[in-house]
């Protein structure tokens, strides 16, 4: 798993339930034209998800998943949430799912959160507790892992 960063499982995600949708069309709970409610969110989940990461890279930090966090990101969007990139891909993927209008679509969406929240965002806390000690404990306390 460490060799898939996120970018690469939003993608796989989105994959998957586009293949879902075509070979499992049934339980359909939003068709065309309602459908296409779900372009907002996808597109505003990907707008979060770059200005997160656009945080980073004007901090000059490093942002790949499995690499030693260099400087701790507070401002902007982080002081909502600990990890909007991944927020951003959640909203993003939720899009999907609404333009596909599938439950089975619905179900990778779930399966998106549980892996992005027990496994990307728990390896990088216990890097971040290591780089940061207590400014990283005093952040945690006031910010949300999620919203």
């Amino acid at each position: 798993m460490k060799r898939i960063i996120p970018p690469v499982l939003l993608v796989i995600c989105i994959v998957i339930m586009v293949v879902f949708w075509l070979v499992f069309p049934v339980m359909q709970f939003a068709t065309f034209p309602v459908n296409l409610i779900g372009i907002l969110p996808f597109i505003g989940g990907l707008n979060i998800a770059k200005r997160g990461s656009g945080l980073f890279e004007q901090r000059g930090t490093n942002i790949h998943t499995f690499k030693n966090p260099t400087i701790l990101v507070t401002d902007g969007l982080y002081r909502i949430s600990r990890n909007p990139m991944y927020l951003g891909f959640l909203i993003a993927l939720l899009g999907v799912a609404i333009l596909l209008g599938n439950i089975s679509a619905l179900l990778i969406v779930v399966g998106f959160f549980v892996i992005t929240d027990r496994w990307y965002i728990q390896f990088e806390e216990v890097a971040m507790d290591k780089a940061f000690g207590q400014q990283y404990a005093e952040y945690k306390a006031k910010t949300r892992r999620w919203l």
